[in-house]
Parts: structure tokens; C-alpha cells; sequence
């Protein structure tokens, strides 16, 4: 009888709800703490791969810019010099010849 009442003495003395509340207060703040990181983590990941492809489209459009320059100073014509005026007249007149 004795063996009873203390193992009933311990039951009774478990967690109040009160306790158990709290417990699970805690428990729900944990959850919503990590799911938080989570997502800031996702958040930074895709904030610096939107950032990596605006870098690259940049760069990309910086080397396109560059190659249209060197295509455009490539193409643009020089002036001839009075001896490459001469040479072409004298071609001229001699019909190609020499």
C-alpha cells in the first residue's frame, strides 16, 4: 500500500498543463526559429544567384560593346596617301597593268 501511494505521489507530481504549455511554447519556437532560417538562407541564395547572372549579362554586354568598337575602328576606311592616289590613277590608266 505504501508502493501505491508513493507511485501515486509521483503521477501527481508530474508536469501541470501549465508546464506542458510552455514545453510546447518552446517546442513551436524552435520549429518557427529554424523554418525562419531556412528561409532567409533561400532568400540569400537566390538574391546572390540573380545577382551572379546581372554580373554576367553585364560583362557579357561589355565584351559585346568592346567587339563592336575594335569591328567598328577595324572597318572604318583610312585616308589614301597621295602615293596610293598616284599607284591607283597610274592603274588607272595604264588599265591594270603595272
Amino acid at each position: 500500500m505504501i508502493l501505491s501511494a508513493a507511485i501515486l505521489g509521483l503521477v501527481a507530481c508530474g508536469p501541470s498543463a501549465e508546464e506542458k504549455a510552455a514545453a510546447e511554447k518552446a517546442k513551436q519556437d524552435s520549429i518557427a526559429a529554424a523554418q525562419k532560417m531556412i528561409d532567409d538562407s533561400i532568400a540569400t541564395a537566390n538574391a546572390a544567384a540573380e545577382q551572379a547572372i546581372q554580373d554576367s549579362l553585364a560583362q557579357k554586354a561589355i565584351a559585346d560593346s568592346i567587339a563592336a568598337s575594335e569591328a567598328a575602328v577595324k572597318s572604318k576606311a583610312k585616308p589614301k596617301t597621295k602615293e596610293q592616289k598616284k599607284q591607283e590613277e597610274a592603274k588607272k590608266v595604264t588599265g591594270g597593268r603595272g
